[in-house]
C-alpha cells in the first residue's frame, strides 16, 4: 500500500516531519496503521508515527537505542544525525534504521537476549522510570465499541482488580532494567545471525519476570509451544517464571491486555471481532482450563 493511498492523516505529519529534518518523503510506504503509523521511506530509513500525547515514550525510546547500542547489545537503531523525536500536531515522529530481512525470534532466542539486557546496569543518563502495566487499558475499554454492557463492566471491575493485587505483587528477581514487551515478534533474528530488540517504547525498570511471562503464557496459556520448547528457554535463561508466587497475576494481566487490544482493534476492523470475543470468553472463565485454543493474531 502507498501512503497515497492510505488515506490517514498521518501521512501530513509525516510530511511535515521529514521537512523538518530534511529528509525527503516522497515515495513513502506505509507498512503498518495501528496505535503508530509505520512508514518506509527510500533510503533504508523506517519512520514512526506515534498517537498523540506520546512525547515522553517518544523520547526514552530513542534515548533506549541509543545507550543499547553504546552498550553492545543489538538492538534497532535510530537513523544517524537527525535530531529527533519531532513533534508535529501533538505527534511524535522518530526515525530508524531499516532492518534486514528477520524473524520472529525463538523462545531460546529470546531467552538469551532477555538475560542480556537484564544483566546490563541501570543508565544514569536516561529516564527510563518504571513499568506502567496498566498503561493505556482504560482507553482501550472505553474505545471498544462493539462490546456488550455487561463485558464492559466486567472488564473494569476485573482491572481494578488487578491494579489492587500489583500492589502487593510478591518479591521475585530484583528489578532491573526490562524490555516491557518482549514477544517473539520484538526479539527478532535476522539473516545474518543477530538477534535484535524491537520495540522500545516500554522499557524501563521493572520485574524481570513481566518480560518472562510473555513466553511463559506461550506455553501454558495457549499452547503455542510445546514444554520442551519452554523448557529450554528456562534452561537459557536461568530461571523458570511460572515457578513464582507472582506468576498468575502477571499471566493474568498480559492475557487481559491481549484481550483489551483484540476488543479494541475490532471497533475499526469487524474482522476481530469474534477474536475479541473468544479471548475475552477464556479470561472470564467461559472456555475452560487453560491451556485454550482459539487465540490467534488480530488481521
Amino acid at each position: 500500500m502507498t501512503a497515497e493511498l492510505a488515506g490517514d492523516e498521518t501521512l501530513s505529519v509525516l510530511r511535515e516531519a521529514c521537512s523538518h529534518v530534511g529528509i525527503d518523503a516522497a515515495g513513502a510506504e506505509l507498512l503498518r496503521l495501528s496505535e503508530n503509523a509505520i512508514y518506509k521511506l527510500p533510503g533504508s530509513v523506517v519512520v514512526r508515527i506515534s498517537r498523540p500525547g506520546q512525547q515522553v515514550a517518544a523520547r526514552r525510546e530513542v534515548d533506549v537505542a541509543r545507550w543499547l547500542e553504546a552498550s553492545g547489545v543489538q538492538a534497532v537503531q535510530v537513523t544517524p544525525g537527525v535530531e529527533q523525536p519531532v513533534e508535529v500536531d501533538g505527534r511524535s515522529v522518530t526515525f530508524w534504521r531499516e532492518l534486514p530481512p528477520h524473524y520472529n525470534g525463538t523462545p531460546v532466542q529470546v531467552a538469551a537476549a532477555l538475560r542480556q539486557l537484564h544483566r546490563l546496569a541501570t543508565p544514569t543518563d536516561v529516564n527510563l522510570g518504571e513499568v506502567a502495566p496498566f498503561v493505556r487499558l482504560n482507553e482501550r475499554i472505553d474505545a471498544a465499541h462493539t462490546l456488550t454492557a455487561d463485558d464492559r463492566r466486567w472488564m473494569y471491575d476485573h482491572l481494578a482488580e488487578l491494579r489492587q493485587q500489583w500492589d502487593d505483587l510478591p518479591k521475585g528477581l530484583p528489578w532491573c532494567v526490562i524490555h516491557g514487551d518482549a514477544w517473539g515478534g520484538n526479539v527478532v533474528s535476522t539473516n545474518d545471525g543477530r538477534v535484535l530488540l524491537l520495540d522500545l517504547e516500554r522499557t524501563s525498570i521493572g520485574p524481570p519476570e513481566w518480560d518472562l511471562v510473555h513466553t511463559a503464557i506461550k506455553w501454558s496459556s495457549f499452547d503455542w509451544i510445546s514444554m520442551k520448547q519452554y523448557a529450554e528457554f528456562c534452561d537459557v535463561y536461568g530461571d523458570d517464571v511460572t515457578n513464582w508466587a507472582g506468576f498468575a497475576l502477571l499471566r493474568d494481566i498480559r492475557e487481559f491486555r491481549m484481550t483489551t487490544m483484540a476488543a479494541q482493534s475490532a471497533t475499526r476492523n469487524p474482522g476481530d471481532q469474534t477474536q475479541a470475543a473468544h479471548r475475552l470468553a477464556c479470561i472470564r472463565g467461559k472456555r475452560g482450563m487453560r491451556p485454550w485454543n482459539g487465540w490467534k493474531p488480530l488481521g
